[in-house]
């Protein structure tokens, strides 16, 4: 996986975040208990994409 692959697969979810958050009517609580499950989800990933947890890496070539 590039760099660059990382960069637009973190705006994607990104900006699914903000548009659900935005405009799906739901409890603050369900709200504030889904961005805490995707921030972890995501950072978990960035580990292992950059290789510091299993394994794999980013492949800069």
């Amino acid at each position: 996986m590039t760099l660059v692959n990382v960069v637009i697969i973190l705006i994607i979810v990104g900006v699914v975040l903000w548009l659900i958050n935005r405009f799906i009517p739901m409890d603050y609580k369900i709200k504030q208990i889904l961005n805490i499950v995707v921030v972890i989800a995501v950072v978990l990933w960035l580990l292992r994409a950059f290789g510091l947890w299993g394994g794999g890496g980013i492949n800069l070539d």
